[in-house]
């Protein structure tokens, strides 16, 4: 052993380092969350899906993982009592830099003595550092028949000798910090479990549990709620306000609890991402504007009704007023401050102030229009795709008709996710149906023609989901499509189709894009807090003249191609004339011809 060795602090504390890696002031994370158990019993699956919860939630995490660590650090490692001891020694060092490091160090080990697991709780507890001992509990028959190595068929061989659970004793933990019933529980239940304990301990924020945030009041207490409604002051708000009341309720945006706050409205101005909680990318803000008039008669109430049309629909609860400078606003949002922008124009003329503060809301918000069916929340979209097996979900967002070109992507992402080994993957054909702007095609309208297109087997109606995002839009280019992308995870897709020019709009002076039309794909791609969805590209679409049909563009073959345009489009439907064999469903072509021509006879 060496001697006159003298340990060296340095000057970066825990917390600061803490800061650097994402983590908020005073919210230091690092600990070690060790996973022991038989061989077999489920700990690197565990392990995996854990890290994968954490870093996906902008929480860093690293997996140590037996079989991994014995190719590398401790290869020179053989299983006797005395290199199995300096096996799981070196490890808990290992684990305890990552855990100093503001990591969550998981260890996926037998590690089958009592004594050993003890010593690297020691060491960690000792510098100070959080240690949860997690035995992964499977009975010994469940794990041999999960043995895909056949390692405890060579152990009762006799070919392995000192095979823990065989010939070789394995210590069950006394006291471990969780029990996981491995061969009873789900992966996601046992995650939800450690990531619970990791609550509890403090190690992570409540929001963090939380997939999805509702906002409606518990059933037994609706009636009192809209009594209370009845009394508190009223302040009206706006189509587009109560659509924001909508998203928020339902948790599209979760974690956020009502409007936002002025520390999280600024966060999402000037960072896009929600910091308090770890890193939530949430570059819209979702606020609401009042006049000088509402504030001076509201800002000393501890609580009042927003109300839409005459219908109380939510209560705002100890609200926070601050300044709405608009033109700061707009700027960052859209990069113009122009008020021909149809959006901008609503935030220039909307109040002076806003007002942030938790909401409660009583009951789901619907419009009656015939289209309520197609509302799903992301706990219903959840559970429908639970219910139909998926393993991959695809989002694909979109404010216009859907052409053989979208399908044709659509398409082609399903047959690559099934060459992948993905199991049933669904689309989630996601059509935005909140306000949009004057000249867009009106959700009614899309919504069939968007079911015509499934009718006529364009797209495959047993592998799609149809379902109505209730978000206003924006048309904010990049800063908007991550809010797109967000939502989508929230509601459970793993993966997410961009198109060309995504949340886009001509300037209203020029003409011209307001936004590079490749910049949308590029952001996504390196966006923070979105780590936990894969984002496909769109692949420029248009009529090859050669074959007949929607083709992906090759430029070598550009006089083959033909780009129908929007307002070629609306051209051709409004006098009566037909696009290509190819471009569109015919069905769904009439759909789209009919309500151009109804609004140029109007």
């Amino acid at each position: 052993m060496a001697t006159n060795i003298h340990a060296t602090l340095g000057h970066v504390t825990r917390n600061r380092r803490g800061q650097v890696i994402g983590q908020r002031a005073g919210g230091f994370r690092g600990c070690c969350v060790w996973l022991t158990g038989l061989s077999g019993a489920g700990k690197t699956t565990l392990s995996f899906a854990l890290e994968d919860y954490l870093v996906g939630r902008g929480v860093p995490a690293y997996t140590l993982d037996g079989d991994n660590i014995r190719t590398g650090l401790n290869k020179n490692l053989g299983f006797t009592p005395e290199d199995r001891e300096e096996n799981i020694r070196r490890i808990s060092e290992v684990a305890k830099l990552f855990a100093d490091g503001g990591i969550v160090a998981i260890t996926s080990f037998i590690s089958p003595f009592a004594r050993d697991r003890q010593q690297a709780r020691v060491l960690h507890e000792s510098a100070g550092l959080s240690f949860f001992e997690l035995f992964v509990d499977s009975p010994i028959e469940v794990c041999e028949q999960r043995d895909v190595k056949g390692l405890y068929r060579k152990a009762r061989a006799g070919i392995i000798k000192g095979f823990t659970g065989i010939d070789s004793v394995y210590e069950k933990p006394d006291h471990p910090d969780l029990v996981l019933k491995s061969s009873e529980w789900t992966v996601s239940e046992c995650v939800e479990k450690v990531v619970s304990l990791l609550v509890k301990q403090g190690i992570l924020s409540v929001a963090m549990c939380i997939n999805i945030m509702e906002l409606f009041v518990p059933g037994d207490r609706v009636e009192a709620m809209k009594a209370e409604a009845e009394d508190l002051p009223k302040l009206n708000i706006t189509l587009v306000d109560c659509q924001w009341v909508q998203v928020l309720s339902e948790g599209w945006a979760t974690p956020l609890t009502g409007f936002m706050r002025e520390s999280e409205y600024l966060q999402c101005l000037h960072f896009g991402c929600l910091l308090d909680e770890g890193v939530v990318n949430l570059t819209v803000p979702i606020v609401l504007p009042v006049s000088s008039e509402d504030k001076e008669r509201l800002e000393h109430a501890m609580a009042f009704t927003l109300v839409y049309e005459g219908k109380n629909v939510a209560i705002l609860r100890h609200p926070e007023f601050h300044a709405h400078r608009k033109e700061e606003r707009v700027s960052h949002v859209w990069g113009t401050s122009n008020p021909r922008h149809p959006h901008i124009k609503m935030v220039l003329e909307s109040g002076d102030w806003l007002v942030g503060g938790a909401i409660e809301v009583p009951e789901r918000i619907r419009w009656n229009d015939g289209l309520d069916e197609f509302r799903k929340t992301p706990a219903e979209l959840q559970e429908e795709f639970r219910r139909r097996g998926s393993e991959a979900v695809f989002a694909f967002q979109l404010r216009n008709p859907i052409h053989n070109g979208h399908a044709l992507l659509m398409q082609d992402t399903r047959d690559t996710l099934l060459k992948r080994g993905y199991k049933e993957p669904l689309l989630l054909l996601h059509p935005l149906g909140g306000w949009t702007k004057d000249d867009d095609v009106p959700l009614s309208v899309r919504i069939e023609q968007h079911k015509a297109v499934l009718r006529e087997g364009v797209l495959d109606e047993a592998h799609t989901v149809l379902a109505i995002f209730p978000s206003p839009m924006l048309y904010a280019g990049p800063t908007e499509v991550q809010w797109h992308c967000r939502t989508r995870m929230v509601a459970g897709a793993q993966f997410y189709i961009v198109g060309r020019d995504p949340a886009g709009m001509p300037h209203p002076d020029t003409k011209k894009d307001l936004y590079d039309p490749t910049h949308g794909k590029k952001v996504l791609q390196m966006a923070p807090g979105l780590t936990k969805l894969e984002i496909v590209p769109f692949r420029e679409a248009a009529y090859n003249k050669k074959l007949g049909r929607m083709d992906y563009y090759r430029s070598q073959h550009h006089d083959e191609f033909d780009f129908i345009s929007g307002t070629q489009m609306r051209h051709l439907a409004r006098t009566g004339q037909t696009p290509p064999d190819g471009f569109m469903a015919p069905s769904a072509w009439k759909v789209l011809a009919d309500y151009y021509r109804s609004i140029q006879h109007s």
